[in-house]
């Protein structure tokens, strides 16, 4: 499992046998049941979470609705973590669950801060990984506001074929900000076409 974790950080670093060595030191393995909960709304976000495989999906409560807004998906080789509630260490304002059973690697908090002084190199993959993540959600924000359902569904066939294979339909729904009913007559139009 910590090879996954490795081979990922090597695409965007060079590390030594004993970096690599050190790094899996760090990280420990756990499993998540379907419905089981990474983090929940509230609770501080303690881990940051590499997903060898499985799927998550992180979500809020809408308050008016009482439905689950997505947020977004962690499958193979992504990250599953309240990022501000993990550097800040304080509580989230979302929940992350297994949609299937899943297998992460973890790093406590502590941890991850004392792995960055012994390896100050990962500063650099971190930092890679958040502006991929701040790039992603930039392009959603933008892509809500420009296209209509349809368009944005085409979208995420086309950029998260894995997501749209393992998610069911009424959470991609979810994500894309329309109900499941909807999204079944674009995928029937779709069809169609």
């Amino acid at each position: 499992m910590k090879e996954q974790l490795i081979n990922s950080i090597s695409r965007h670093i060079k590390l030594s046998p004993e970096e690599k060595n050190l790094i899996k030191a760090f990280w420990t393995e756990k499993t998540l049941e379907k419905g089981d909960y990474l983090l929940r709304n509230g609770e501080t976000c303690r881990t940051d979470n590499f997903v060898i495989n499985g799927i998550l999906k992180a979500f809020y409560i809408n308050s008016k609705t009482g439905k689950e807004e997505i947020l977004y998906f962690a499958i193979e080789n992504w990250w599953a973590s309240d990022i501000e509630s993990f550097q800040k260490q304080k509580p989230s304002i979302y929940n992350i669950q297994a949609i299937e059973n899943t297998s992460l690697l973890q790093i406590h908090h502590d941890s991850f801060q004392e792995m960055l002084k012994q390896i100050p190199k990962l500063e650099r993959f971190f930092r890679i990984i958040l502006e991929n993540y701040l790039g992603s959600l930039q392009k959603r924000i933008i892509l809500n506001n420009i296209l209509d359902a349809e368009q944005r569904y085409s979208d995420f066939l086309e950029n998260y074929p894995k997501i749209s294979e393992k998610a069911p339909n009424y959470l991609i729904a979810s994500y894309l900000g329309i109900t499941a009913e909807f999204l079944s007559r674009i995928r029937k139009k779709i069809k169609l076409s």
